[in-house]
């Protein structure tokens, strides 16, 4: 069988594609010489037809190991429309129910199934390892291969035993290994725990040169995220979070905002997960929001946008979920944003774990923090975590760090120093120890050392430790000296590093941006911005609500209240979208009042040439969102006010600011239920009265003219909710 041609012949006829991408002819061909392959390709690299199309040749079943069940059940879709019969691919996993197990077993013993896809924990069952036994498996893939490793972001103990399953089903069954992201250290576990040290090696270069990298403080995230966004109006994207609370809030504000996007975690079921994900493959939702921790199994190639809400806990984490921007070659824009507060609550999670586990954690983390607070080129300090060297200018300003004016700084006499001072006292010290030393910074681990009576003790303290920072990450970058990462981030001479301390010559380093201050409280309530009220528009507002009021018969805070014309004056929102953006605006008083108050401001705008803030105040936050919801439903349901509280855990004030916000927003609430009881009628009408002649809706006003003796606070505030709602909304 000429084995190029049927090669090329099958490409065509069952993928489509006239050529073969990179690698992928040379890595098949190994396989099809039933030759153990080591496959290391970054994410779009086509790295799933390098097992696909062997199989399709091969006699027998190829078994791939992969640990998405997402993922399984989207190249077995795609697999099947490329024109092979529906059983040409099955996955076996926890999804299928019996009867489904039994199809998919018959198939393959039928020899009707070329590719079964199982899960690592599938793999070890008993009857899945009997069954296995039964039939020819043309070979093993391992996808996903750095879950193996420790040392890889997302570790799976099930992986572990991949080796020994193999060797229970069967001699000689050739495997190849697969993976986007692994660093030298991973690539050794993965060859010694396979037993595939004789394993051909193919190995692409790391860089994606059309995914642009930004770290951002953490200022304002939710804001930033919106207005990101709304830029890139029509595109897809995925935003990532550390915690499935986050998530669910993310996308819940976005949605507030017009954002159409749906939330992805484990906390959902399987049936929601893949809902979720055919509704982002078939442009029903733009965003989707998911956990860090989570894997998106997910296939699209037109992903143009990756926002880290939360610095994620590795690089080869951050490498991975960043791949999944512009696997078509076209634009893709990676943002993280920074927080020491995330590293921070990172390095909590990691407190209760096995002191090996937490030190191999503390490690990768300390590689993301660097990553995030350097100043050098950032797609350079990526390749170089993956073992890859790579020259700053073919960067072509693809980054924030690149594209952004940088201080330099000459190098060469403190760098002497730190190598001189590794050579003498020995490759036992990882970066925090030697800026200790050069800044004069006395601890215990420096003194046992006696290094607080060292020449170079102190020498640098003029310097500062952003300073010596950005020379101990560029000496590491730039091969002077090794981190050996694996072994306490120990730094070790290099050749490099030996040739400069005989032959010293002029260096020049970045120095580290300092990064700003972050403060994650502005997210809570992103509603407040700051900005300066325009207090021509301001009047020109209330004229025309007093004249809207006394159409209607009402008194004119009914109709929109100050702070809500306030923040009209800062923000000038000229649609109906960007007018219920407006704190104290829902939909209703948006549909009741709106339209001449857009008109008046888009004018306003037009005649005085204002350039409009581009980010609108953020619709409130997603978890009031979700309490708002609950309490109008509760007062559908006429439950009193101090049961809903209760049943919420909030003091009965809390519940009545809220009941205030909702109908102040324009909905319309019925608490007569409630306030009957509490009220007779007589009184209610007399309130009534006082407030539709009133100027003002201050509460303590209306004491005072109704009397003190008459009526509580907490009635007035009842009379003044229901007022609104039944006359406003």
């Amino acid at each position: 069988m000429n084995i190029e041609k049927t090669l090329f012949d099958n490409l065509q006829n069952f993928f489509g594609f006239d050529t073969f991408k990179g690698e992928q002819e040379a890595i098949i061909t190994n396989i099809l010489q039933k030759k153990d392959t080591f496959v290391i390709m970054p994410t779009g690299g086509g790295k799933s037809i390098c097992y696909q199309l062997p199989a399709l040749m091969s006699e027998g079943t190829a078994i791939v190991i992969s640990p998405l069940i997402a993922l399984m059940k989207n190249q077995v879709d795609q697999l099947r429309a490329f024109g092979g019969s529906d059983s040409i691919a099955h996955f076996l996993n926890s999804s299928l129910n019996k009867s489904e197990i039994t199809k998919v077993k018959q198939d393959v013993i039928d020899k009707k199934t070329k590719l079964l896809y199982v899960a690592p924990e599938s793999l070890a069952k008993t009857e899945n390892m009997e069954f296995l036994k039964l039939i020819k498996v043309s070979f093993v893939a391992v996808d996903e291969a750095h879950c193996i490793s420790e040392w890889g972001h997302d570790f799976r103990p099930e992986y572990r035993k991949i080796r020994q399953v193999i060797n229970g089903i069967g001699d000689n069954i050739p495997i190849i290994a697969l993976t986007a992201t692994a660093t030298p250290k991973v690539q050794s576990d993965i060859r010694k725990n396979l037993h595939m040290n004789n394993a051909t090696l193919f190995k692409s270069s790391f860089n994606r040169p059309n995914l642009y990298y930004e770290v951002r403080p953490k200022l304002n995230v939710v804001k930033e995220i919106v207005r990101f966004i709304k830029k890139n109006t029509g595109k897809s994207g995925i935003i990532y979070c550390l915690s499935r609370k986050k998530v669910e809030e993310i996308a819940e504000v976005l949605n507030i905002n017009g954002i159409r996007s749906l939330p992805y975690h484990a906390g959902l079921d399987a049936k929601t997960r893949a809902e979720t994900q055919d509704k982002f493959l078939m442009e029903e939702v733009e965003v989707i929001v998911a956990t860090i921790a989570f894997g998106m199994g997910i296939d699209k190639p037109d992903v143009r946008y990756v926002i880290h809400h939360d610095i994620p806990k590795s690089m080869e984490g951050y490498y991975q979920e960043t791949g999944r921007a512009g696997r078509d070659g076209g634009e893709g824009i990676c943002v993280a944003f920074y927080s020491e507060k995330d590293i921070e609550k990172l390095t909590k999670f990691m407190k209760d774990k096995p002191v090996s586990e937490r030190e191999i954690g503390t490690q990768i983390l300390k590689e993301v923090i660097d990553y995030s607070e350097s100043s050098v080129c950032r797609r350079k300090q990526i390749l170089h975590y993956f073992g890859e060297d790579f020259d700053e200018a073919g960067c072509n300003y693809m980054c924030d760090n690149c594209n952004s004016q940088r201080q330099q700084f000459d190098a060469e006499e403190s760098l002497l120093n730190v190598l001189k001072f590794i050579q003498e006292q020995g490759e036992k010290f990882d970066d925090n120890h030697i800026i200790n030393v050069m800044i004069g910074q006395n601890n215990q681990f420096v003194s046992s050392y006696n290094h607080d009576k060292h020449p170079f003790y102190g020498s640098g303290k003029d310097k500062g430790i952003i300073y010596w920072k950005s020379l101990l990450r560029q000496a590491v970058l730039n091969n002077y000296l090794s981190k050996d990462v694996d072994n306490y981030g120990l730094l070790k001479m290099t050749k490099t590093g030996l040739s400069f301390l005989e032959n010293p010559y002029t260096v020049k380093f970045y120095l580290n941006n300092p990064m700003a201050k972050t403060d994650d409280s502005v997210d809570e309530n992103p509603a407040q911005a700051p900005g300066t009220i325009d207090s021509q528009l301001l009047l020109m507002l209330k004229d025309l609500r007093k004249k809207i009021a006394k159409t209607k018969g009402l008194p004119p805070f009914v109709i929109f209240q100050d702070p809500s014309l306030e923040e009209m004056c800062i923000h000038y929102p000229v649609t109906m979208d960007e007018l219920k953006q407006i704190h104290g605006v829902g939909a209703g008083k948006a549909l009741k009042f709106g339209s001449q108050f857009i008109n008046l401001i888009k004018n306003y705008v037009e005649e005085n040439d204002i350039d409009r803030p581009v980010d609108l105040v953020i619709k409130g936050t997603a978890n009031k969102s979700a309490l708002k919801v609950s309490i109008i439903q509760n007062i559908d349901r006429k439950i009193g006010l101090e049961d809903i509280a209760n049943a919420k855990g909030l003091s009965y004030e809390d519940i009545i600011k809220e009941v205030e916000s909702i109908v102040n927003s324009g909905t319309k609430l019925n608490l007569s239920y409630y306030i009957d009881e509490l009220i007779d009628e007589e009184r209610q009408d007399e309130v009534f009265d006082y407030f539709r002649a009133a100027e003002i809706d201050s509460i303590d006003a209306a004491l005072k003219d109704l009397g003190t003796e008459d009526y509580t606070f907490e009635e007035i505030q009842l009379m003044r909710i229901k007022f609104m709602s039944e006359l406003g909304n």
